[in-house]
């Protein structure tokens, strides 16, 4: 494989995940049907609620990338269609679980499905799509892929109970914040791209290559979004703005404003985490803190190197619409901070 090198800041215009859209597009109509088929029940209440958040305006990005990675290596088969739909109930069922958790309110732009029919329909409806993913798995008959997906499961149930162990703990390390986004966010992205080299059939190395730019992906996409919640408005996140300074979450941003702030700021952000200061008017002081110790800035710059990351991961595949749209991708997930 021989490499070629794209530099984040080459593009002239905004990125956007247009390009990723329609190269995927007739491959998501196959995978939207397969969604459509396995989320059906005899109970009425689990489509319902499970077609609630899978209608509700996502960007459907890891089954794209999950397309969009076969596309790059010319799979032609149609296995992939199942299992990048297998990787949309995985997510859908941790967004379930996640806002249960969180007691979110607002999930894109929409109430959640545990505010509307409560905490123990979404726990179990999460749980059945977790199922129906794991079938999708079997009926593919690749131990390969169940091993990747089944881990990946696995990673993500680690990486969130390790972030509800932390949670209203300032004192987290930058490190430990790593690992947290690094299992509930970076590891779906990355297997949603090894497996299209699975079913590929393709070399070790590639399925490596397609991890990392999963994987590096994931932790510039989540970067982005937890700096996003102290900078942003809940029009733009489809969440409401300052919920992960609510629920007291050692997000990097908090991280490094904690670290870099003095004594009396200190004595702030622990009353904050702690859930002592989480009026409105301590919200706006945190994100004053987050902007005078330039902790957005830095968070930020360190999304761009995982986006670099994902970008130079991809530089051993050849050109083409599939490769530049993946590139695109990861311009697009860091851009929307700007």
């Amino acid at each position: 494989m021989s490499a070629t090198i794209h530099r984040l800041d080459a593009r002239d215009t905004p990125p956007s995940l247009d390009p990723m859209v329609r190269l995927v597009a007739g491959d998501m109509n196959m995978v939207n049907a397969a969604i459509l088929d396995r989320m059906q029940s005899q109970i009425p209440l689990i489509p319902e609620l499970a077609g609630h958040l899978i209608a509700g305006g996502g960007k459907r990005m890891r089954p794209m990338l999950t397309l969009a990675s076969a596309r790059l290596l010319g799979y032609t088969g149609n296995r992939h269609y199942r299992l990048a739909a297998a990787v949309e109930f995985i997510h859908t069922a941790t967004l379930l679980h996640d806002d249960v958790v969180d007691g979110s309110d607002l999930r894109r732009g929409k109430r959640t499905a545990n505010l509307i029919w409560g905490n123990p329909a979404s726990v179990l409806v999460g749980d059945f799509l977790f199922s129906r993913s794991f079938e999708l798995m079997v009926e593919d008959g690749s131990l390969k892929v169940l091993k990747i997906l089944s881990n990946a499961s696995a990673v993500i149930a680690e990486g969130e109970v390790n972030q509800l162990t932390a949670a209203r703990r300032v004192e987290t390390s930058e490190e430990r914040y790593l690992d947290i986004i690094g299992a509930k966010t970076a590891a779906l992205f990355a297997a949603a791209c090894r497996i299209a080299a699975v079913v590929a059939e393709r070399p070790e190395a590639e399925e490596a290559a397609l991890d990392a730019y999963g994987r590096n992906l994931g932790i510039a996409f989540q970067l982005v979004d937890d700096a996003i919640d102290y900078v942003s408005d809940a029009g733009t996140m489809g969440k409401d703005a300052g919920d992960d300074f609510r629920e007291g979450k050692a997000t990097l941003p908090v991280i490094l404003a904690y670290a870099r702030g003095t004594a009396e700021d200190r004595v702030f952000w622990k009353a904050a985490m702690e859930g002592h200061r989480a009026g409105e008017a301590d919200f706006e002081q945190a994100v004053a803190l987050i902007k005078s110790t330039r902790a957005i800035d830095d968070t930020l710059a360190r999304a761009r190197h995982y986006a670099q990351r994902a970008i130079d991961a991809l530089g051993g595949f050849a050109g083409g619409q599939a490769k530049d749209a993946m590139i695109e991708a990861v311009e697009f997930a860091v851009a929307r901070a700007y």
